[in-house]
């Protein structure tokens, strides 16, 4: 069984940063695909990006690229991943989810391939 713990949400003022960090337990973390999820209230869970095992590649969904600066990575040592969010805007206060997938490929965006998820973090934006 993998737990995700995540940490690092909070409230923040429009324009601001946060750095998401989801610890792992699993030992074999490095051969797992991650992402990150979000779901704002009354929305569906919306995928945020994800990063391959090696780290070698990245993927952001294409409502998130263009609206705030935003980065994946990994430490495989320290069994974390990190989301990086700078010029945040209200619209994205969510709740964030970080997952883990054994399957491996560029754009693993469906919650459904993800076999394990953290508690979630909240992320508020206000204006």
């Amino acid at each position: 069984q993998v737990q995700l713990v995540e940490s690092g949400g909070g409230l923040v003022q429009a324009g601001g940063s946060l750095r998401l960090s989801c610890a792992a337990s699993v030992r074999t973390f490095s051969t797992y695909t991650m992402g990150w999820f979000r779901q704002a209230p009354g929305k569906e869970r919306e995928f945020v990006a994800c990063i391959s095992w090696s780290a070698d590649i990245t993927y952001y969904a294409d409502s998130v690229k263009g609206r705030f600066t935003i980065s994946i990575s990994r430490d495989n040592g320290k069994r974390t991943v990190f989301l990086q969010m700078n010029s945040l805007k209200p619209e994205d206060t969510a709740v964030y989810y970080c997952a883990a997938s054994l399957q491996h490929g560029p754009k693993l965006a469906a919650s459904y391939l993800y076999d394990y998820w953290g508690q979630g973090t909240q992320v508020t934006v206000s204006s």
